[in-house]
């Protein structure tokens, strides 16, 4: 039942890193695959192709983050290889995967056979306090950016940083709007719970946690709150649970399928059946190698996830939100916010110097 159920309703994920992954091992190769055979499959990896349509993958978000070290020029430059990389990725594997910049493209490209492949998240760093060079990676096709990662950046609050922000700074508050103007998907999975809640109370259009999870269940900072999970409904976000075993598990214990589960369940319960999705985060921990010690091992094992839920007894419209319906929600919520803030603001020459001040 569960691949059937993948069949009609396949699984778009929110976090891989496999951008990254491959260019660590192909020296930052223009053409993807010339030194790891993404079409045979590759043992050194969470993902392949061949194991991409063994997990019922209809849409995946290729994350375009870039380590936190690198800043200003540095930190642009490379998030424009990832972009670049991405797309040569897709370019190289036209009948498996297919460029979407929207939630009708990802639908076309599942009608064509195709994973639907979107761009980012990319670093809230990467944009180097530039409005300008957010514009410029949304014209390339960047569909979603995290405010933070593992570091501040200069205009919001990371999880596993010192707080100098109390949140958003003026500025950040800048750049949420600037990103509802263009239709960006804003990922807080990164984000202090401040970060969180005071975006939430100036974003217009629905919040992306790419891949997280309920700190309820597990005390990890990195997870989400429930009084952050209880306005999603509101605003329209979507909470996509990681299947990374430091925040699945509970006090170092063996993670299981069943703890990716409990969470799963907690968010559906919180936030709703209709603001919960998967954001497996494969391919993203590079020094641990995370995702290998995790329950599910790589991308061919969504079905064992679906087959658990529903022994859980998770109906198939919720099943089918979770897997497929909630994100595209999201994605059209924000390409409709976006045309409702067109009619009323252009874009914003807003600079962190001018709304900051002394903050910088």
């Amino acid at each position: 039942m569960a691949r059937a159920l993948l069949a009609a309703h396949p699984v778009v994920d929110g976090c891989n890193g496999l951008p990254w992954a491959l260019r660590q091992r192909t020296g930052d190769d223009s053409a993807p695959g010339r030194r790891v055979d993404l079409d045979q499959g590759e043992a050194s990896l969470c993902t392949d192709i061949p194991r991409l349509r063994a997990g019922g993958v209809g849409g995946q978000f290729w994350s375009l983050r870039v380590p936190s070290e690198l800043t200003g020029e540095q930190a642009v430059s490379a998030t424009l290889e990832q972009i670049d990389f991405v797309r040569a990725l897709v370019r190289t594997h036209p009948e498996a995967l297919r460029l979407a910049l929207t939630a009708d493209d990802v639908t076309e490209a599942r009608n064509h056979g195709r994973i639907a492949s979107l761009l980012g998240p990319a670093g809230g760093h990467a944009i180097d306090s530039s409005l300008s060079v957010l514009r410029a990676f949304h014209r390339l096709g960047v569909r979603a950016l995290a405010l933070t990662a593992d570091r501040n950046t200069p205009w919001a609050d990371s999880a596993t940083d010192e707080p100098k922000a109390g949140g958003l700074t003026p500025f950040g508050e800048e750049v949420v709007r600037e990103m509802n103007r263009l239709g960006m998907l804003i990922d807080l999975s990164c984000a202090s719970a401040d970060t969180m809640r005071h975006t939430l109370a100036v974003a217009k259009s629905p919040a992306f946690l790419c891949s997280t999870a309920a700190r309820a269940v597990t005390g990890h900072v990195r997870n989400v709150p429930d009084d952050v999970l209880s306005q999603l409904p509101r605003n329209g976000g979507i909470c996509m649970v990681t299947f990374t075993p430091e925040y699945i598990a509970r006090a170092g214990a063996p993670v299981s399928v069943q703890d990716i589960a409990d969470h799963l369940d907690h968010v559906r319960t919180v936030a709703g059946p209709d603001h919960v999705g998967i954001g497996a985060g494969f391919d993203t921990d590079r020094e641990t190698d995370t995702a290998h010690r995790g329950p599910l091992p790589d991308v061919a094992s969504y079905p064992q996830l679906i087959a658990e839920l529903i022994d859980r007894g998770w109906s198939v419209r919720d099943l089918a939100g979770l897997t497929w319906g909630n994100a595209l929600r999201a994605l059209r919520g924000a390409e409709s916010a976006a045309r409702s803030v067109r009619g009323r603001r252009v874009p914003s020459t807003a600079t962190i110097g001018r709304l900051d001040g002394a903050r910088v």
